[in-house]
């Protein structure tokens, strides 16, 4: 079982109340990944937007930042954009971050639930399904570490081409990132790659269906299943009523934020509670937290646990406070209780 920290590099609020700057809050994740490895976290996750809310656009430049100062922690993306990129570049960004970490590299392709990077980068939205499934299938012949000879509709074709550096400690470990399309878990499989879930509200069971499906594709490729891991959001303080306090106001400002963009309701006190009694919102004491990762996990099965542990402008003290506390007192309080 893996335990995981994620983070957009949502920008937070400074002690005066005011906003930091973008460049603070890059400055800031590199060092919550640092408490994180000395803590003993697994892996740290840093996610793509191209949004003024969250700070990290470039997740490979912020993560070759945190492999100079940390030594075992893995070190990937929540998630790369594949869509709007180029597969090539791509891989050699994460090699090269592979080649900087000495091995510790992953990464996690998705489609994207913003869609900002289309426009910016001069891809047609109409085309969002073809793009992510032609420029996964270059991404999957790359992974080969063979030279590529390739032909697809939406780029120009490739004949016995190699991509630089070359891992050195191959294979790249490629999460498929997966909001909720039973053909994007399908997709995974057939790809042999494994599967993270991006669970953000409701009982996280009712995923358990796409799990079902992703062992059922595997079966009829007659192949071993790769794990499955999961991407919640999620927060720790020493009490339960700190942590909802302390989380709520930041929560629902970014949450009215981002739903006021995609045709939502402002979400209500009462919906938040929900979501952290019985929903996706891991939030509360160590024991709270650990008590319902662990049910998640024994539902599901999964073997990765991703925590995104930023939410809004929740500032960077209280962020810090979260992860110390994630990685002394929830991983073992999960792990104890799983066995």
């Amino acid at each position: 079982m893996e335990f995981g920290l994620d983070t957009f590099g949502d920008v937070t609020a400074g002690p005066d109340g005011r906003l930091n700057s973008h460049a603070q809050v890059i400055r800031e994740v590199i060092e919550q990944a640092v408490l994180a490895d000395r803590l003993g976290i697994d892996a740290f996750g840093v996610g793509e937007h191209h949004r003024p809310d969250f700070a990290i656009s470039a997740p490979e430049v912020v993560l070759a930042a945190i492999a100079g100062r940390t030594q075992r922690i893995l070190l990937g993306s929540a998630v790369t954009v594949l869509s709007s990129d180029d597969p090539i570049r791509v891989f050699e960004r994460f090699a090269t971050v592979d080649a900087a970490s000495n091995g510790r590299a992953e990464v996690t392709l998705g489609r994207g639930s913003f869609t900002e990077s289309f426009p910016l980068f001069g891809f047609d939205l109409a085309q969002y399904e073809a793009l992510f499934e032609e420029k996964l299938d270059l991404f999957a012949a790359l992974l080969k570490q063979e030279p590529v000879t390739w032909l697809g509709k939406l780029r120009p074709p490739l004949t016995n081409q190699r991509v630089f550096p070359p891992l050195d400690k191959p294979p790249l470990k490629t999460w498929i990132g997966v909001g909720g399309s039973p053909e994007s878990v399908v997709r995974a499989a057939r790809y042999d790659l494994p599967l993270m879930l991006a669970i953000i509200g409701g009982d996280p069971r009712r995923f358990m269906p796409f799990i079902d499906l992703y062992k059922r594709a595997y079966a009829q490729l007659g192949r071993p299943v790769k794990p499955v891991g999961l991407h919640s959001h999620g927060y720790v303080a020493d009490s339960d009523a700190q942590a909802r306090e302390e989380l709520w106001p930041h929560h629902k400002a970014m949450r009215d934020r981002i739903g006021a963009e995609r045709g939502w309701p402002p979400v209500t006190r009462a919906h938040f509670d929900q979501e952290a009694d019985g929903g996706s919102l891991y939030v509360g004491a160590p024991e709270t937290v650990a008590r319902r990762i662990a049910a998640t996990v024994k539902a599901l099965g999964i073997a990765r646990f991703d925590m995104k542990y930023s939410s809004g402008t929740l500032p960077h003290d209280k962020l810090m406070r979260s992860i110390e506390l994630y990685g002394t007192k929830v991983m073992p309080l999960v792990r104890q209780m799983l066995t």
